[in-house]
Parts: C-alpha cells; sequence; structure tokens
C-alpha cells in the first residue's frame, strides 16, 4: 500500500508511483486530470464510473491515449476497479458520506473505510484530487470558498495576484479546472487560487496558505442533510489553514464571522464598513486597509487603496467579493497601483452577472449560476428597475419565501421554465407579483421576457432581462454552464430577427 503521507513530488519523481496501482473513481474532469497525472508519474492505473460507455466517450478520448483499464458501467461492481490498488483516488462528488454518491459506489466505498479504520493493512488509502493537489503543491496557496461569490472572488484575486510577474499565479479548483496536472511545472515562487466547494472541504486533510470566505448561506442541504451541517462543512477551510498563514473573514456575515473562533491563523477582516484594524473596509466611496500587513511581514497597507466605481462588476455583494480577493493580494505584498488597474480591466466571470448583449434598448444578464435565494436576490439588487426575471429548473430543497418578497419588490415580471415553474409562481404571487408567466424552454422564456421588458422599458428607465434561476439545471440541462450558453444562443438568435443593433 502507498501511506498518504509518504507522497511527495520528489518520491513521485523517485519513483513512488511506478509500476504501483492506483484507482481513478469517476471519469469527469477531475478524474481524467487524475488518470493523466498518474499515470504520466509511472502508476498503472484503473478507472470506474457508473455511467454507461457510449456516455464517456468524450472522457475517454481525453486520456488521449494512456493506458488506462476502464470498469465502465452500472453493471460494473465498484470494488473491482481498486481490487490490488495501492491507493484510491477520486474526483470531488464521490464520497462514502455524501447520499448523492451512487449508492452501490458508495457502500463499497463506506466499507473500504471501515477496513482501514480497523487497521487492515489491505485496504488502500482515499485521497480526493482536491487533498493530493494539496498534499503535493510546493506553492503558497489561497483557498476561497463560500455558498455564492466564491468564483468571482477567486478570479479577481487570480487577476490581481498575476499582475506580479515575478510570480507566477496559477487558478483552478472548483471553478472547472483541476490543478493536479499543473503540479510538474509548480515551484514555491507561484501563487496558487483554488476555489473549494462543500464537496471538496470535507475531503481534505491539509489546508491553504490562506483561507477566505465570502457568505455562508443554505445550500446543497440535499447532499449535507441539515444546514448545521452544511455551515460544519465550510468551517473546515479555515480549521485547517496554515497556522502562518491567514484566514480572511467577511464581517458582515454573522456565519463566517463565527469562523474565527476555530480558525488556527490570523483574521483579516472586511466589510462594506469602517475597516477593522488589520483588514479592509469602504468608507466614503473608497476601499480602505487599516494596518494589514503581509504574510512573512513588511510594510502593512493602510490607507486607500482603490475606488468602489474602480470595479467594473455589478452589485453591492461584489464589493464584498472584491475586498476578500484584494484582502489576499495585500497578503502578498501588492501595492494599490497595479490592484487599480487590475480592478479596471476585471469584467467578471462567465455565467455570474455576464453581460450577453443590449437589443433595442433591453439588456441581457446571463446569472446562470445564480442556483441559490441570496446570489438571486444579490442579482436583482445590482440592476435598477424594470427588471424580467427569468427563472427555475430543479429544486435544491432550500427555502424560497424570503426571496420571493425581493422578487416581488425588484422585478416587474418573472417567466418560469422547468420543474419548479409552479412552485415560483405560487411563491411569487403569494408575495405580489402580478405579471408572471411560464414557458416551455428557455428559448420562448428568452423571447417572453424580452416583450414583457420591452413593454416595460423607457428612455430613462431601460428594462434588464436577467437569467438567474434560483434552482439547479439537471431538469433540462447538463450543467449551469449549458443552460447559461443556451441563454446566450437564444438571445443572439433574438438579436439575428430584431433590426436594433444589438451591443455588449
Amino acid at each position: 500500500m502507498i501511506e498518504p503521507d509518504e507522497l511527495s513530488m520528489a518520491s513521485i519523481r523517485d519513483g513512488v508511483l511506478s509500476d504501483r496501482t492506483v484507482a481513478v473513481l469517476g471519469l469527469a474532469r477531475s478524474g481524467v486530470a487524475l488518470a493523466r497525472f498518474l499515470v504520466d508519474a509511472g502508476a498503472r492505473v484503473s478507472v470506474y464510473d457508473g455511467r454507461p460507455a457510449d456516455e464517456l466517450e468524450a472522457a475517454v478520448a481525453a486520456l488521449e491515449g494512456r493506458p488506462v483499464e476502464l470498469f465502465l458501467g452500472p453493471d460494473v461492481e465498484p470494488a473491482t476497479a481498486w481490487d490490488g490498488a495501492a491507493l484510491v483516488t477520486t474526483s470531488p462528488s464521490i464520497n462514502p458520506d455524501y447520499p448523492t454518491t451512487e449508492p452501490r459506489l458508495r457502500s463499497a466505498l463506506a466499507a473500504l473505510v471501515a477496513r482501514r479504520r480497523a487497521g487492515d493493512h489491505g485496504a488502500p488509502a482515499l485521497l480526493s484530487e482536491a487533498d493530493l493537489f494539496l498534499r503535493l503543491c510546493p506553492a503558497p496557496t489561497v483557498g476561497v470558498t463560500g455558498t455564492k461569490g466564491k468564483t468571482t472572488t477567486a478570479a479577481l484575486a487570480h487577476a490581481l495576484l498575476a499582475t506580479d510577474r515575478d510570480h507566477p499565479a496559477v487558478l483552478g479548483g472548483n471553478i472547472g479546472v483541476p490543478l493536479i496536472e499543473r503540479l510538474p511545472e509548480l515551484t514555491p515562487r507561484h501563487r496558487i487560487v483554488i476555489e473549494l466547494s462543500e464537496l471538496q472541504l470535507p475531503t481534505l486533510s491539509r489546508g491553504t496558505t490562506v483561507a477566505a470566505y465570502t457568505n455562508v448561506t443554505a445550500d446543497h442541504l440535499d447532499r449535507h442533510g441539515s444546514l448545521d451541517a452544511y455551515r460544519r462543512v465550510k468551517r473546515r477551510l479555515a480549521e485547517l489553514v496554515d497556522p502562518d498563514g491567514a484566514v480572511i473573514l467577511n464581517a458582515d456575515d454573522p456565519v463566517v464571522a463565527s469562523y474565527a473562533a476555530g480558525a488556527r491563523a490570523r483574521p483579516i477582516w472586511y466589510g462594506l464598513g469602517a475597516p477593522r484594524a488589520g483588514g479592509l473596509g469602504v468608507v466614503d466611496g473608497a476601499i480602505v486597509a487599516r494596518e494589514l500587513a503581509p504574510l512573512g511581514g513588511g510594510e502593512a497597507a493602510d490607507g486607500p487603496i482603490a475606488a468602489v466605481e474602480d470595479l467594473r462588476i455589478p452589485g453591492r455583494h461584489n464589493v464584498s467579493n472584491a475586498l476578500a480577493a484584494l484582502a489576499a493580494a495585500l497578503l502578498f505584498g501588492l501595492r494599490p497601483a497595479p490592484i487599480r488597474a487590475a480592478l479596471a480591466r476585471f469584467e467578471g466571470v462567465e455565467h455570474r452577472l455576464e453581460p450577453v448583449a443590449t437589443i433595442d434598448g433591453v439588456r441581457f444578464v446571463n446569472d446562470s449560476q445564480g442556483t441559490q435565494p441570496d446570489a438571486v436576490a444579490a442579482a436583482l439588487r445590482a440592476f435598477d428597475p424594470p427588471i424580467v426575471l427569468i427563472a427555475g429548473g430543479r429544486g435544491k430543497d432550500v427555502d424560497l419565501a424570503g426571496l420571493a418578497a425581493v422578487v416581488a419588490e425588484r422585478a416587474t415580471g418573472a417567466v418560469l421554465i422547468g420543474e419548479m415553474a409552479d412552485q415560483l409562481a405560487d411563491l411569487f404571487a403569494s408575495a405580489g407579483l402580478d405579471r408572471i408567466e411560464r414557458a416551455a424552454t428557455l428559448e420562448e422564456a428568452v423571447r417572453r421576457a424580452d416583450a414583457m421588458a420591452r413593454e416595460a422599458t423607457s428612455p430613462d428607465a431601460p428594462a434588464t432581462v436577467l437569467l438567474s434561476p434560483a434552482a439547479a439545471s439537471f431538469d433540462m440541462f447538463a450543467d449551469y454552464e449549458a443552460r447559461g450558453r443556451a441563454f446566450k444562443a437564444a438571445v443572439a438568435d433574438l438579436a439575428s430577427q430584431r433590426t436594433g443593433r444589438a451591443e455588449r
């Protein structure tokens, strides 16, 4: 067996994995990256995925001909994939503690974990892709997590750190880019920004150099069972952070603020009011640092860093996200001038309040990643009325009552799609929203929302059509990205049919 503590990039280069069998569970992006990394490190790799082989053709092709033994399909017994393996590695969504893990695989993994705990020396260790990366990474890391805003915050933190050419910056993790394959090129001079979700956090045995939190509300209760359990999962990053590092905490979020009690490193507080000592805040439209000392010592940042109006990403919530990213940059010694320049260039992240087009005065915004009520509420508050909301999809077992009041206050109307259309219609109507329509497809929803918006728009108050679904995508699309792309395609089709000029 290979014990996890034996693993380092030096030991891998020395051949610790050579001709050893390592199993990879799951053949999504992380699984493909794991398999490629392990084969290239000399391991004999077996891969299990319970989906039918014909659904995995693209993933298998992404292995690029590497010699991998495949165990694919619903008829394969999962444990056969790690029979004789020295180590088992997993994609983020695969965990014996998750009820969302495929039942047969979950049962087989639970038995494997029980054998390890009982001291069975023939049972291989279980490591996630994120945990393996953090064990092997030679560079300082910034881990970003939260219910919403973590992708924008991670992307902005990376953009800020990338202005320091002496320290190459790398972005990945839950943002969609597995980092495991980048390990051979990384050095202590690199700086790594890794977005970490509630899927990855419970699998970690190592923390990051800096832990940054956006907010913690309610999400993924289908996986974690209760709000308290979900909050405990999110606390994990603060509990594991490097004691010589820092934990960046949102003073305006009471759950995140409570994580200071369990953190192993100094807290860096940020908020939309005046800054605390050693943190960041906002004073008279300026983002201000107060005695924020970088890691390892050096001159503390103290005073104005940038203006709020320098931000190109809309919404009060994005000011908060920017503060978290700025705190990470200041911890690594960046100065205000390059920070301001990077802020002025940063336009946000695809599928997160993404401007798509303006057609005959109606603005279309893709917020397909808005799958949780607080995110949708923040999106509605990011734009001036009139707003037509496109929402709906598959429910996530979260309370939407509070969102309904915000929709009634901020939206002129709503067009609803997917499995939750009737539920959302009842909620929004009971909160006082008068104009509600349903659509069978997203393309129809765009057409209906456009018509509604054109009725409401005026030269002094241009309308916005906002896709922010408050639901998962899986009833109609493979993921939120596919839903966002479909929205953009529908808007492009609408523009081609209209005589007005469409603009970004």
